[in-house]
């Protein structure tokens, strides 16, 4: 039961963000699938590139970071070296480089260490359904899917939640740097050269660089120990700690990426519950061995982060195409979860599914999402309060979605709830 995208009459343009702004142009993307799993796109504001479509050379692909780099830029726009330089996280470096910062991060993001985090999601979630649903209609994803994400960041970062809708706002300009709804300096429709040495080209990366400078001083004066923030900024085992403009770029990161996704996926997950309420009666009526899987299928069915672009370090031959050194090449993790090779039925969501080796976190790689275990906790600890509240869930409005190839989905939502 796809979303579906009445502009997308199978050869949509993948490079503009508006063949987005009815929902992901799935027509296009399967007959890629179909024709053309290496696809060559031309794109108006730059270098073209190459779209990778099926699921198993998203796989295939992705793990080949020696062949293909992200220390080039993971978006398909084109960057200097220096603005490279001054933007850069570690998800566009590889590896040594890559593997030695995310060794740094990985025990702050671990299994273990969310896991800690399960009593505070679960009553974030309870007080999040208590006051959404008391309107009994309102926007899913203004009362319930930004809410959760955004203050889980507070209790991530361990800042405070009077600064939580400012951070979130300016998450949204950097991510959403397309979408005239969420900044005034769209990204191809105005002149953003001054922020060129932005997080994402925007300008709210200067405020954000400003708050995570006053973070770090903050934390090294009298920080909170149980934060990740504190783990973050903890020596190495070479006793090497994060350097300032490191952290702030990955500061950048996690407000923006690790607020957005997570939002999107919620918000497609209820809005599957309005389209097929036969899902929300499976939720109520499952024991807790289903919400794993649950949880995993409804980021498969958002897939939020649509593509990562990697950059060939050599030429070579795919699926009958000659890639050249120096192109940029796709790989489109939302085409990859809708690949009838990998899943069956793909067009529909089974809450049972398994194995489920969806893409949507970049998996088959060294980038493999850091908050990947966050996102999966958030999700299923959401659609568990909601099925132990609501008993019927419909859709009181047209949906709305975010003007972007990047990231993105359902950003408006109007629902009518029942309470059980």
């Amino acid at each position: 039961m796809p979303i579906p995208n009445p502009k997308d009459n199978g050869f949509a343009d993948l490079s503009d963000h508006d063949s987005f702004v009815h929902g992901m142009p799935h027509n296009t993307l399967a007959r890629l699938r179909r024709d053309e799993p290496m696809a060559w796109c031309d794109y108006a504001g730059g270098r073209g590139f190459w779209s990778v479509t099926r699921h198993s050379d998203i796989l295939a692909l992705n793990r080949d970071f020696r062949r293909l780099s992200s220390a080039q830029g993971i978006r398909i726009e084109d960057q200097t070296r220096e603005e490279y330089l001054a933007r850069r996280t570690f998800q566009e470096t590889d590896p040594p480089e890559h593997s030695k910062v995310r060794a740094a991060l990985v025990q702050a993001f671990s299994k273990n260490t969310i896991a800690s985090f399960n009593e505070q999601i679960l009553e974030l979630v309870d007080e999040i359904l208590e006051v959404a649903m008391a309107d009994g209609e309102f926007d899913a994803v203004a009362g319930i899917a930004r809410q959760l994400p955004m203050r889980m960041l507070g209790r991530i970062l361990g800042v405070e939640d009077e600064d939580l809708p400012w951070l979130v706002e300016k998450g949204d300009e950097l991510i959403a740097n397309a979408d005239p709804e969420f900044t005034p300096n769209v990204v191809d429709q105005a002149d953003t050269d001054a922020y060129r040495m932005m997080p994402f080209r925007s300008a709210a990366g200067a405020e954000l660089y400003d708050y995570a400078s006053k973070l770090i001083e903050r934390q090294r004066r009298n920080g909170n120990t149980s934060s990740v923030l504190h783990l973050i900024l903890q020596p190495d085992k070479d006793g090497n700690v994060i350097p300032d403009h490191e952290f702030r770029n990955f500061f950048c990161l996690l407000v923006a990426a690790g607020n957005d996704t997570t939002r999107y996926t919620i918000a497609a997950g209820i809005h599957a519950l309005c389209e097929k309420p036969a899902l929300l009666a499976q939720l109520k009526a499952e024991e807790n061995t289903l919400w794993p899987s649950a949880a995993d299928e409804f980021v498969r069915w958002a897939s939020p982060t649509f593509h990562f672009r990697r950059t060939a370090t050599e030429g070579f031959e795919w699926h009958g195409k000659s890639v050249r050194e120096g192109d940029k090449v796709l790989l489109w993790f939302a085409s990859g979860n809708r690949d009838a090779d990998a899943f069956e039925d793909p067009f529909n969501i089974d809450l049972t599914r398994s194995p489920n080796r969806h893409v949507a976190f970049g998996q088959g790689g060294p980038h493999v999402c850091l908050g990947m275990w966050l996102a999966r906790l958030e999700v299923e600890a959401l659609f568990c309060g909601l099925a132990q509240r609501v008993s019927h869930i419909e859709q009181a409005g047209p949906v709305s979605f975010l003007r972007s190839n990047f990231v993105g989905g359902i950003k408006q939502l109007p629902v009518r709830i029942l309470a059980r």
